[in-house]
């Protein structure tokens, strides 16, 4: 009876190692076939019996599964994916067997699989697909993730295409690796054009050199990317009003761009818009020391002082701009209306006198007072308008002024343009 269990169980073994190489069997004839099809409904039976099999049938069904799922390119993005980590899973392996059978051919597949999707993205970027370039170099890094240089393209094109969340990952993903993009690149002047020309490669370039075409080599060591890097984790992360995380984002980001006027700028808005008004004002002030000639820092200090109530010191940052940049319609728009803040002052004054000989007198001082920041406002609002012909609200303003002022002939010109504004802004 022990003899006929052996004999029966030796039978089933047998049956089912023969059921597991058929099936793999299917999936080998129907890729020679590019019949891919059928590979992949060859791969999901012989699937089932993958517990079964032993390590070197179970190596052939991992390097003949991946190219049925990446279907000579054209297999689904998942498909594709799951045939990157199958080949992977061949080289472990084979690895562990400590024999090699397949990987080989293997990784010529992979380096063909990332030769094709390294062209796609190159084309996704030319037709300006940003989303799908991302998607693409992200695939090639997978296969070879050793060039790390991809996923940086990966988080770059993602950027552009705006889906901050993938770049945000991509990028996360680099800073944690430590990824700077260093790399020494290689020149020589070609002889006959007299122009500098990179070399892919240390040895292609003293090829060239000793062959006498190429002369003066020089060694170029790229940029570090880690400051840009982490400048763009901040900078998503205040694009997503994630303020908490931008901030401390931010730290990091500073700590390798300690002269970026920009980022400063952005930590500052940060502050801002968390209501740390203080923060704000210091980090702006810290940024115009940097870069003093910069004529939207000006700007914006003076509109910061505006709204704390400090007008004469609003007054000085806007000028401040326009002596940096003469055409700064903002800053002299800006300045007439901190001038003229000044009107209510002295309307609510002179609207609180008697009658008396004392109260005349100061009144028709307020008077002239008032002409006097008129006066004062109009050249900045005339050059507003100059710069920007249709500013409505300064041809308006300087309309009321000389209403006020008794410039006819200027308030009916002035009149004119409103009208014809009003016009043009409602289409009639």
């Amino acid at each position: 009876m022990k003899k006929l269990i052996v004999l029966v169980l030796l039978v089933t073994i047998s049956s089912m190692s023969y059921a597991q190489k058929r099936e793999v069997k299917d999936i080998e004839r129907a890729i020679k076939d590019s019949n891919f099809a059928d590979a992949k409904s060859a791969v999901a039976s012989a699937e089932a019996m993958k517990g079964e099999m032993d390590e070197k049938l179970k190596a052939k069904f991992f390097f003949l599964k991946a190219q049925a799922l990446y279907a000579n390119g054209a297999g689904t993005d998942a498909e594709i994916d799951e045939a990157i980590m199958t080949f992977d899973k061949l080289k472990d392996l084979e690895t562990s067997m400590g024999k090699l059978r397949y990987t080989d051919e293997a990784n010529e597949i992979k380096e063909e699989m990332t030769r094709s999707f390294l062209e796609k993205a190159n084309n996704s970027i030319n037709n300006k697909n940003y989303k799908l370039a991302a998607q693409r170099f992200e695939k090639v890094y997978k296969m070879s993730p050793k060039d790390t240089l991809y996923l940086y393209y990966a988080a770059s094109s993602a950027v552009n295409a705006q889906d901050y969340d993938n770049a945000l990952d991509y990028y996360t993903q680099l800073k944690n690796m430590g990824y700077s993009g260093e790399q020494m690149n290689y020149y020589a002047t070609n002889k006959e054009t007299g122009e500098e020309e990179a070399f892919g490669n240390k040895t292609t370039r003293d090829l060239s050199v000793r062959a006498g075409s190429h002369n003066n080599s020089k060694n170029k060591k790229s940029e570090s990317k880690k400051a840009e890097i982490v400048k763009n984790i901040a900078l998503i992360y205040v694009s997503q009003d994630n303020d908490e995380k931008a901030l401390a984002a931010m730290a990091d980001a500073r700590k390798e761009n300690p002269d970026d006027i920009g980022l400063l700028i952005s930590e500052a808005n940060v502050y801002l818009k968390m209501g740390n008004r203080e923060k704000f004002k210091a980090l702006m002030e810290e940024a115009t020391q940097k870069d003093p000639n910069n004529a939207e820092l000006q700007y914006n200090l003076g509109v910061l002082a505006a709204e704390a109530g400090n007008r004469e010191q609003a007054k000085e940052y806007y000028k401040k701009a326009i002596s940096i940049e003469p055409n700064y319609v903002d800053a002299y728009t800006n300045l007439a209306v901190a001038i003229l803040e000044g009107e209510s002052e002295i309307v609510e004054e002179m609207n609180g006198l008697g009658t008396s000989a004392a109260d005349n007198k100061k009144y028709d001082a307020l008077k002239e007072k008032r002409t006097q920041l008129y006066n004062d406002a109009i050249p900045y609002l005339e050059k507003a308008l100059d710069l920007n012909k249709t500013n409505i609200n300064a041809a308006k303003t300087l309309m009321n002024i000389y209403s006020v002022l008794g410039e006819t002939e200027k308030f009916k010109a002035m009149k004119v343009k409103v009208e014809q504004m009003e016009s043009a802004a409602t289409g009639n």
